[in-house]
């Protein structure tokens, strides 16, 4: 076999394997976790116009559970306004959500005080190290025959 097809090969066989375990990299698990504390984005108004004229937004907290086998417990879902202020406890007490099971918290549209950057602080465990849930704020309006829809993901701020 000519040496410059060897080279060839050879170069496609690295590539081969540096493709194969970078994608193998991705598509592993996240890291099993016993719990943390996390950070939403939940939007109870956005702005539009040259006016920055409010649209109000319905908002809604999603925790889902990924696991398949272990439940996990949420201790505690407080909303805060853009200010950084604590506006209400959402969780009287803490709820185990079951293996593959989800809840929600809802923010009216009527409700203004989170203002634009208004957020959630979301702190769930569990007693076992599983797949960390996934929370996503889902934001909705209309008016007339304008609508608006759109998500934010939630980001882990400090493991259990």
């Amino acid at each position: 076999m000519d040496r410059s097809i060897k080279k060839y090969l050879c170069g496609l066989g690295i590539l081969y394997l540096f493709i194969l375990g970078f994608s193998a990299s991705i598509l592993q698990a996240q890291e099993l976790s016993k719990g943390q504390l996390v950070y939403v984005p939940i939007y109870s108004h956005i702005y539009y116009g040259d006016r920055e004229q409010a649209f109000l937004l319905t908002g809604t907290l999603s925790v889902r559970n990924t696991d398949p086998a272990q439940s996990i417990i949420l201790l505690q879902a407080d909303y805060y306004d853009s200010n950084g202020k604590l506006i209400r406890k959402y969780l009287p007490k803490p709820i185990s959500i079951g293996p593959m099971g989800s809840t929600r918290f809802i923010v009216k549209s009527s409700d203004t005080a989170g203002g634009s950057g208004a957020n959630f602080l979301v702190r769930w465990k569990a007693e076992t190290e599983v797949n960390p849930p996934i929370l996503e704020g889902v934001m909705i309006g209309a008016a007339g025959q304008q609508g608006i829809s759109f998500t934010s993901r939630g980001q882990a701020i400090k493991d259990k």
